[in-house]
């Protein structure tokens, strides 16, 4: 083999690995798990909609979502310390031309195919809420909309990023629209908006020095903790309106709000300190996933019982 060839070799791995790690691993779950759940709760099957909706929100959603936002926030990402681990890759120049062919060559498909099942089960509402959810993930870092720089809507943008593929499950499902399907996705709603920001506390003197506006640049990092608090305390109150066994489901967002309570008095010179606080709940995420799987699961079997 010659040293183009090795270079070649090396290069095509390079990419792969820049690819993945844009579209954050780590929270591949957090899309794809709310779609199939509500999907299958709702009433729909073992079909092929499940299987075409969990790998779109799986994978493809993912990459078109956190891959775009690291070609347009490339020179922000080279100032945040954050980045290269966990938390996202500094994506390198070479690689920019090649992830927005990608992503949006993978969602391609996935996005015609959910938008032609909708119309064919007669389901506009469906392909609205479809429509929604790719608007709000370019919309969120695409250059002029912006709305990652635009206070409180970044924390609802954010939040449609998750809550969106959950929708989604339900209407193609054709599910009803009880109480207690709208009070869990309010609440999980209101769990997707305190997450954001907190989330943005720790970057409150970074986004400020960079003239970058957040929820945590306007409120500061005090009332931004305080505010996420609030956001999980209601996240719990409307799953306990949900009735049995849903109810039992508010301990999660009890847990988050436990997790965050020690930073709730952070001024802004200490907000880098409430990385603690989100590198626990990246791994928070992963237990609240495996307690509501089981959650479901028992629930199910109590409804066959």
């Amino acid at each position: 083999m010659t040293t183009a060839e090795l270079r070649r070799g090396t290069d095509w791995r390079a990419g792969v690995r820049q690819l993945v790690g844009s579209s954050r691993p780590l929270s591949w779950i957090n899309t794809a798990y709310p779609f199939a759940a509500a999907y299958l709760l709702a009433g729909g099957g073992l079909d092929a909609v499940l299987v075409v909706g969990t790998v779109f929100f799986l994978v493809p959603y993912n990459l078109l979502m956190y891959g775009l936002n690291d070609v347009w926030d490339h020179e922000s990402d080279l100032a945040n310390p954050r980045k290269g681990g966990v938390e996202g890759v500094v994506l390198d120049t070479r690689w920019h031309r090649t992830t927005v062919l990608v992503s949006v060559a993978a969602s391609a498909p996935f996005v015609v195919a959910l938008a032609a099942i909708a119309v064919a089960r007669r389901s506009p509402a469906s392909l609205v809420v479809l429509l929604v959810s790719v608007f709000a993930v370019v919309a969120y870092s695409a250059p002029r909309l912006r709305f990652k720089e635009r206070p409180g809507l970044d924390s609802v943008t954010s939040a449609t990023h998750f809550v969106s593929p959950a929708v989604l499950g339900v209407t193609l499902a054709g599910g009803t629209w009880s109480w207690s399907v709208t009070a869990t996705l309010l609440a999980f709603f209101a769990w997707a908006c305190a997450s954001h920001a907190f989330g943005a506390v720790q970057d409150v003197r970074a986004d400020r020095g960079a003239g970058i506006g957040s929820i945590a640049t306007v409120l500061g990092a005090r009332r931004t903790v305080r505010l996420a608090m609030a956001g999980y305390a209601s996240a719990a109150a409307l799953l306990l309106t949900a009735g049995w066994p849903t109810a039992l489901a508010a301990v999660v967002p009890v847990a988050y709000l436990a997790s965050i309570t020690p930073f709730r008095s952070l001024t802004d010179d200490e907000c880098e300190q409430a990385n603690r606080g989100w590198r626990r709940f990246l791994w928070l995420n992963l237990v609240a996933g495996f307690a509501i799987t089981q959650g479901l699961i028992i629930a199910a079997f109590a409804a066959r019982g």
